[in-house]
């Protein structure tokens, strides 16, 4: 009898711990931007490629694909680090003067290597056992191509991150949230622009079946910024500034907030996810940012955000 009970209760606990893993494998990437608290166990490995395609601007045609390989590994079970390779391409004709520099330079550069990202995230609190999941990050990220246009720039950003999970009915729905603070210095010829920008996510995904989740997600994403030009502020507003002895929140741009849903499915060694979000609301400071009209803003961003991520764990 003690024997029966020793066995049915070492059944029990491999059963749990293969659904939290089941779970843990999915929650990670259940969304495009939002991110569960989730790390890698140790001494594993996996491989991601990710294509953001950032479709409209308002004005003619625009399309930014952000495609990115990526490679993470766990130190530890709850310490992950992970590279990634930036790839940009860009397809693009435009007609509103102000939508700079996309109308001045029509076209883009095509497909180039744009830059390189480490990051790091440590667990503190788990979403299965603690009464919700925190996690910490920080990546460093360096850009060589500018965003909109393919330009060549010289960009160094260092993003502290903040990662939070509830799982509720047995971990078959769960919510997560992630929150960046992105220091950008970016220089090209002439002009200095000191960025600070927030970019705020949360997602709720609920495993409908066996191996697939469906979900949806709300992204927030705003600079402070006034770019310098030959050492003066060019359009009136404040100027960022995240210097050691000199700190300054400056005035905001603009900002975007995007909703909309996502479908996941997971076999035992690799996912895929795709998502697509929609520009609902945006706006900013309409003196300095032509940009703004209908209740949308174009410059930093777009009407549709197309996502589809494939990741491979040994």
């Amino acid at each position: 009898m003690k024997f029966t009970t020793q066995i049915l209760q070492k059944f029990y606990l491999t059963l749990l711990t293969g659904c939290c893993l089941l779970t843990a494998h999915a929650e990670e990437n259940l969304w495009l931007y939002a991110q569960g608290t989730d790390t890698r166990p140790k001494g594993s490995w996996e491989l991601k490629l990710s294509d953001i395609s950032r479709i409209g601007k308002g004005s003619g045609n625009y399309v930014f694909n952000d495609i990115r390989p990526e490679v993470e590994y766990g130190i530890t079970d709850k310490w992950t680090v992970g590279a990634e390779i930036l790839i940009f391409d860009h397809h693009y004709s435009v007609d509103d003067e102000n939508l700079n520099p996309m109308f001045e330079t029509q076209g883009g550069a095509g497909r180039e290597y744009a830059g390189f990202e480490i990051s790091t995230k440590y667990n503190i609190l788990s979403p299965y056992k603690d009464f919700m999941g925190l996690s910490l990050g920080f990546s460093y990220e360096r850009r060589e191509v500018y965003r909109l246009d393919g330009a060549d720039i010289d960009q160094d950003s260092f993003v502290p991150m903040i990662f939070l999970q509830k799982n509720f009915l047995d971990n078959t729905l769960v919510t997560a949230f992630k929150g960046k603070i992105e220091f950008e210095r970016r220089e090209s010829p002439g002009v200095l622009e000191e960025e600070i920008a927030l970019d705020l996510s949360a997602g709720i995904a609920y495993r409908f079946a066996p191996k697939w989740f469906v979900g949806f997600e709300a992204r927030y994403q705003s600079d402070f910024l006034s770019p310098e030009i030959e050492g003066e502020a060019s359009d009136g507003g404040q100027q960022s500034s995240f210097d050691l002895t000199d700190f300054t929140w400056g005035s905001q741009f603009q900002y975007g907030t995007y909703i909309g849903p996502s479908i996941h499915y997971a076999e035992e060694n690799w996912w895929i996810t795709a998502s697509v979000l929609l520009q609902v609301k945006g706006g900013g400071d309409e003196t300095r940012n032509p940009t703004i009209h209908g209740g949308k803003v174009y410059d930093e961003h777009e009407r549709v955000h197309l996502g589809l991520t494939v990741g491979y764990e040994f």
